[in-house]
């Protein structure tokens, strides 16, 4: 059995912390146009993708081993949402285990496959986190890919948003105080999340 919808709202919570992400793509948008900001968010979301299906295989093989680990996974679950906690709390954090690439020009499709592919903050969370939504902490790996098409899917809707709405965005993204008071209260959020992951890692 899985909570979808739970593994949506964490996620969700994670990607609409405003930072430096959401900024480049806008700024991308802004610089270049629709296409240049919709040929990094295919990069992106196919880099996501990928990343997202070796962290499921490397989860259903890991967690495979023995059930012990399904308990230390929420705690290594809980430590990862409150890191990202804390980095969506700092006036300068990123808490989106997505990258975006400062690049300029026709490579962005490219270096937005690259980059996110290759991120471990977006393996870890994955790995961690998405066990958690998954009865018995033990995901087989047709529930691992449905999590992360949900994923994938959630994060290339809010890519979508920043830059087919970048002009609107752009004011609101480089409003600092207001962009502060967003993220303290999704950093908050993810605490409580976080605490919710070590009740179950010592249940």
């Amino acid at each position: 059995m899985m909570d979808i919808a739970g593994f949506a709202f964490a996620v969700l919570l994670i990607e609409l912390t405003p930072g430096p992400n959401m900024g480049w793509l806008v700024t991308l948008t802004l610089a270049e146009g629709r296409r240049a900001g919709l040929s990094a968010i295919s990069g992106i979301a196919l880099g996501l993708a990928g990343n997202a299906a070796l962290s499921v295989l490397a989860a259903s093989f890991i967690l495979a081993q023995d059930a012990m680990l399904a308990q230390a996974m929420s705690a290594l679950a809980a430590a990862m949402m409150a890191w990202l906690a804390f980095e969506a709390w700092r006036a300068s954090g990123e808490s989106s285990p997505a990258a975006t690439p400062h690049i300029i020009g026709r490579r962005n499709f490219l270096a937005g496959l690259a980059i996110n592919l290759f991120n471990p903050k977006s393996a870890l969370f994955f790995i961690t986190v998405m066990p958690q939504f998954i009865a018995g902490g033990r995901p087989s790996l047709s529930q691992g890919l449905v999590m992360a098409a949900v994923s994938v899917s959630i994060a290339t809707s809010i890519h979508l948003t920043l830059v087919l709405g970048a002009g609107r965005l752009r004011p609101l993204l480089m409003a600092q105080h207001r962009a502060m008071i967003v993220r303290r209260v999704l950093a908050l959020a993810m605490l409580g999340v976080a605490a919710w992951f070590l009740t179950k890692a010592f249940a």
